[in-house]
C-alpha cells in the first residue's frame, strides 16, 4: 500500500496548498474519491466548498463542472437534453454538465425533488438516461454536492433515498485564526487556486480505486461493522437506521483510509473514525427526540460508546 499512500500524499499537499487548515476533511474526500463515492459538505458560504472541488479536479487533471441549483433548474439542465437536428433528420444528444469526472452540485437543496431526483442514476448507477437512451459517465466519477444547513427559505430537504446514496457527509467548519490569517497572506496576490497544477493522472486514480480493494478485513472488523449498523436501527431516538448501503460504505472507507496509513489491514479505529462521516447523515430521528434537540452524530457517538469493540487479530493467519 506504499505507492497508494505516497500517491495520495501527492494530493493531499497540492490540495493544501488552496484548502488551509482542514487536513482531516481534505483526506475524507480523498478517501471518498479512492471508494468512487460521492461527498455531501453540510455548510456555511465561505469556507471553502467549492475550492476543495476545484483544487482535487485540478490535481487529478479531471473534467469538473459545477452545477448552480435553483428552484427553477429542470433535470434535462442536469442530465442533457436531445435536440432535432434539420440537417441530419435525427435528434442529438447534448449532454449537460453531470457528464464530467468530478461534478459540484452546489446548494443542492435549492432544487426541487424532481431535480435533484436526476442524480439518482447517476450516483447509483453512474449513468444518465434521456429519452430511452442511457448514456454511461466516464471513470472516474465524483459528486460534491454542497448544502447550506442555515438558510431554509426557498430550500427542499434532501430525500433519504438520495442522502444514502452520499458516500459521506462532512462539514469544513471555520477555519482557527492562524489558520486564517494564513488565508489571508496566501491570496494578497492571487488566488492559489491559480497556481496549482496537475500532480497524478487519472490512469493512476484508477489503480488507486483498484487497489484499496485488495485492503484486508478480518471477519471481526465485518461483525463490528454491521453491528454498529445494526445498532443504529434499534436505537430509542432513532425511527429509521443506516441502510446496508451504510454497512458498505463503512466497509469501503476503512479499506481507504488503512491504505493512506500505510496498512493493508483495518484496525477497529479505522471504523470508529469513519463511523460519524459515512452513518449520521442517514439516520432519521424520531420526532420526539427532534424535540429534545438530539442530533444523529450524537446517536453515533452513543452506538460506538456501547457496542463491543472486538480483540480479535486483523492480519491473517499464515
Amino acid at each position: 500500500m506504499d505507492s497508494v499512500q505516497v500517491t495520495a500524499q501527492k494530493i493531499t499537499d497540492n490540495v493544501e496548498k488552496v484548502i488551509i487548515g482542514k487536513h482531516e476533511e481534505v483526506r475524507l474526500t480523498l478517501i471518498a474519491l479512492l471508494c468512487q463515492g460521492h461527498t455531501l459538505i453540510d455548510d456555511v458560504p465561505g469556507v471553502g466548498k467549492t475550492m476543495l472541488a476545484k483544487s482535487i479536479a485540478r490535481s487529478l487533471g479531471c473534467t469538473f463542472k459545477r452545477i448552480q441549483f435553483t428552484p427553477d433548474m429542470l433535470p434535462s439542465d442536469v442530465t442533457g437534453v436531445s435536440i432535432y437536428d434539420q440537417s441530419t433528420g435525427r435528434f442529438e444528444f447534448r449532454p449537460g454538465p453531470v457528464m464530467a469526472n468530478i461534478v459540484l452540485t452546489d446548494e443542492i437543496n435549492r432544487a426541487t425533488p424532481k431535480t435533484q431526483s436526476a442524480l439518482l442514476e447517476a450516483m447509483e448507477e453512474h449513468q444518465v438516461t434521456v429519452d430511452g437512451v442511457t448514456h454511461p459517465l466516464g471513470k472516474p466519477f465524483l459528486i460534491l454536492a454542497t448544502q447550506n444547513p442555515i438558510e431554509y427559505e426557498g430550500t427542499f430537504p434532501l430525500p433519504e433515498a438520495q442522502l444514502d446514496r452520499f458516500l459521506m457527509r462532512i462539514s469544513l467548519g471555520y477555519p482557527s485564526p492562524a489558520d486564517e490569517i494564513r488565508i489571508l497572506e496566501a491570496q494578497q496576490y492571487v488566488h492559489p487556486i491559480e497556481t496549482i497544477e496537475q500532480v497524478i493522472d487519472t490512469g493512476e486514480l484508477l489503480d488507486m480505486q483498484e487497489q484499496i480493494k485488495d485492503v484486508y478485513v478480518h471477519d471481526a472488523i465485518k461483525e463490528y461493522i454491521v453491528a454498529l449498523v445494526g445498532a443504529t436501527r434499534r436505537h430509542p431516538d432513532v425511527y429509521l437506521g443506516s441502510s446496508p448501503r451504510g454497512s458498505l460504505a463503512l466497509y469501503r472507507t476503512c479499506q481507504a483510509r488503512s491504505a493512506l496509513l500505510e496498512r493493508d489491514y483495518v484496525i477497529p479505529d479505522d471504523v470508529k473514525a469513519l463511523a460519524q462521516p459515512c452513518l449520521a447523515h442517514r439516520l432519521i430521528v424520531n420526532p420526539s427526540a427532534r424535540i429534545k434537540e438530539v442530533d444523529p452524530r450524537t446517536v453515533i457517538k452513543e452506538v460506538l460508546q456501547t457496542v463491543e469493540v472486538p480483540g480479535a487479530p486483523v492480519k491473517r493467519e499464515g
